[in-house]
């Protein structure tokens, strides 16, 4: 007991140093930990959750989803309303007049420029195939690519780069179709009809950049002609969205304040946002068992599970409540606060649309050179057969998460019914490993296993890793590595095998089977299949709606039954920290949209703490030593309360 109590005082001094140098400043309104710090802050670089939850708060597109609603329907945001040809391929959107938080007014042409900008190649942005929907986006890219690739071939000149890019501005305007006939109108034609574009433009790749601001960071390579923009353009440039940047102290803290330019600001609560940069998943549980945060996105602590558990009970002990709220019509969040008091009902756990995978490196070779046998399909399959998912989900992660034989969470996409995937069959991996050339793992390289120490997923890989040495004699070894390293190795395909996720950004199959398109941004397992390809066009063409589901599950079984450039583990749940008796606006949709502007305080206090948690608060920002006593507080109330079965409710 001294040993937990020691390990977690060190804890709690750690947090206390980190929330010293984060900044003197007040409390925010709303204080959080979104994962870690972010990766960017640019909106077509953004692809991570906690990237896209803190764009969701500076920026603001056409659409948006109301995050209030399970099948998050769409809702009308800078666009005010828009109108649809009867062919389903134009659309026409008429904008609010809506200023940037400078005060100056939003134009159609600030889409148009932030759109360039997610279809060029330079980029190489992940959601870049998402504007290749848009009639003459693809054309324009592999333009763009070309003229590349001519400019690198000739001789370099003064001004040569610079005026590739003037072309390239002037060819974007005539190749790709979107129109602004005036500032408040935009027009966007499509190469065919696509059922899901609503949800596409709610992404954001398609926010509108203060193009007057924006523009003035551009660089022109001029030996290359690519064009980058400098990374400070993200904290000069005004916002669109609710919230407006007010600082970022790298590895410290993120400040948010009210943008009271937004077009909706009355519906805006919060007035700041402090955004804790702290990666270790311990310590974040931690700081909001403290009180120094609201709320903790995405939990990966070591003693999750115990959570899931004591919230279990918590709701087995109320069974009865629980079943007359939910047959009222009542959310998970809803229910929980409408039962007594507990600490337990902090730890909440939603479905998500997302899925864990093991990527597999299909490139012919290896990182170092040599011949790669995950180049064979045979290989990948046996890999797959050999993992016992079930151990995966019940004995090492334990939160009640389901083993996933597909790609597509099943039941998650109205009219679409995911394949089952490939059974586990040790002997089959076996036959079909022999088949490759390496019988009982002869002669097959040691297989390293790249996770992201962030993810909290070591516990995974072992569990695959020794699958692999027992079922087929693979040697293994596990690589750990800080997350910049870990995207940056992944990306590049300098890697055999890495744990990976994939959360969905529509509510249809392809959100999915997209990144394992050729060409896709994120195909980071460099898996080409002409069979898969085909049937994802066939499906984009086809205007039958039940047809198409059949073209896309077709393409998902080439997936996981046969390729297996990936191979999908378990679907995940996301679970989250907060105090639902003190908190409103946290969504419990199943694609784990937020809009954390949206987040309201509750009760007498206003959801804030009392008058001696805040004074300690301000002590711990200050850096003025709290007492011992209440050091080590913090353990016994996190075993005591969070983590507590055995107590009465």
């Amino acid at each position: 007991m001294f040993r937990l109590l020691a390990a977690f005082l060190v804890i709690v001094l750690g947090i206390a140093a980190t929330l010293a140098l984060s900044s003197p400043a007040p409390r925010a309104d709303f204080t959080i930990i979104n994962g870690g710090d972010p990766t960017t802050l640019d909106p077509i670089a953004a692809s991570w959750l906690r990237d896209i939850r803190l764009m969701r708060c500076l920026h603001e597109g056409l659409v948006r989803s109301d995050v209030t609603k399970d099948d998050l329907p769409i809702e009308p945001a800078l666009a005010e309303r828009w109108e649809v040809s009867p062919d389903g391929r134009t659309y026409t959107f008429h904008l609010r007049h809506a200023t940037w938080s400078d005060g100056t007014p939003l134009r159609s042409t600030d889409f148009v420029y932030a759109w360039l900008r997610g279809t060029l190649p330079d980029s190489a942005a992940d959601y870049t195939s998402f504007f290749f929907h848009i009639a003459g986006a693809k054309e324009f890219f592999d333009w763009r690519t070309a003229a590349l690739a001519a400019f690198a071939r000739q001789e370099r000149a003064p001004g040569r780069a610079e005026a590739l890019w003037q072309e390239t501005k002037a060819a974007f305007r005539t190749m790709v179709a979107i129109g602004t006939p005036d500032d408040r109108t935009l027009t966007v034609r499509l190469v065919r009809p696509v059922p899901y574009f609503l949800d596409i433009c709610t992404s954001v790749a398609f926010v509108p950049l203060c193009e007057p601001i924006v523009s003035r960071y551009e660089v022109v390579d001029p030996s290359s002609g690519r064009v980058k923009w400098d990374t400070g353009w993200t904290r000069a440039a005004p916002s669109i969205g609710a919230m407006r940047l007010e600082s970022w102290r790298f590895k410290r803290e993120i400040r948010l304040s009210k943008n009271p330019a937004y077009w909706d600001a009355s519906n805006v609560w919060i007035n700041s946002m402090a955004i804790l940069s702290i990666d270790d998943p311990v310590s974040q549980s931690m700081a909001f068992q403290t009180g120094a945060v609201d709320w903790v996105s995405d939990v990966v602590a070591p003693f999750r599970a115990e959570m899931v558990a004591a919230k279990n009970a918590f709701r087995a002990a109320h069974a009865p409540a629980v079943a007359a709220l939910r047959e009222r019509g009542m959310g998970p969040v809803a229910i929980d606060r409408a039962l007594p008091p507990d600490p337990r009902k902090s730890t909440h756990v939603f479905p998500a649309f997302g899925t864990f995978f093991w990527n597999l490196n299909c490139s012919p070779r290896l990182p170092d050179g040599r011949v790669n046998p995950l180049a064979d399909a045979r290989v990948r399959r046996a890999l797959a057969m050999a993992i016992d998912k079930r151990a995966v989900a019940d004995g090492v992660r334990r939160l009640g998460e389901s083993i996933a034989g597909s790609l597509v969470p099943p039941g998650s996409i109205r009219g679409y019914t995911a394949p089952a995937g490939l059974p586990r069959d040790p002997d089959a991996a076996r036959r079909l490993l022999a088949e490759a050339g390496f019988p009982n793992g002869s002669n097959f390289p040691t297989i390293e296993l790249l996770i992201n120490k962030e993810q909290n997923t070591d516990l995974v890989a072992q569990a695959i890793a020794k699958d692999w040495q027992r079922e087929l004699g693979i040697t293994t070894a596990i690589a750990v590595k800080e997350t910049k390293v870990f995207r940056e190795q992944v990306k590049n395909a300098n890697y055999i095998t890495s744990s990976a996720s994939w959360f969905g950004d529509y509510p249809d199959p392809t959100t999915f089977l997209d990144i394992n398109r050729t060409d896709d941004g994120n195909n980071d397992r460099r898996y080409s299949s002409a069979a898969f390809d085909a049937l994802l066009s066939k499906a984009e063409a086809e205007p039958n709606a039940a047809a198409r589901a059949a073209l896309l599950a077709q393409a998902e079984r080439i997936l996981v039954e046969q390729d297996l450039p990936m191979i999908p583990i378990f679907h995940y749940v996301n679970l989250n920290l907060f105090n639902p008796d003190r908190l409103e606006g946290i969504s419990s949709n199943r694609r784990s949209e937020q809009q954390l502007f949206r987040v309201r305080p509750r009760g007498p206090e206003q959801g804030r703490t009392t008058e001696t948690q805040r004074h300690r608060e301000e002590r711990m920002l200050q850096g003025t030593a709290v007492s011992t006593q209440s050091l080590f507080s913090v353990p016994l109330r996190l075993c005591g309360e969070l983590l507590r079965t055995d107590a009465n409710p």
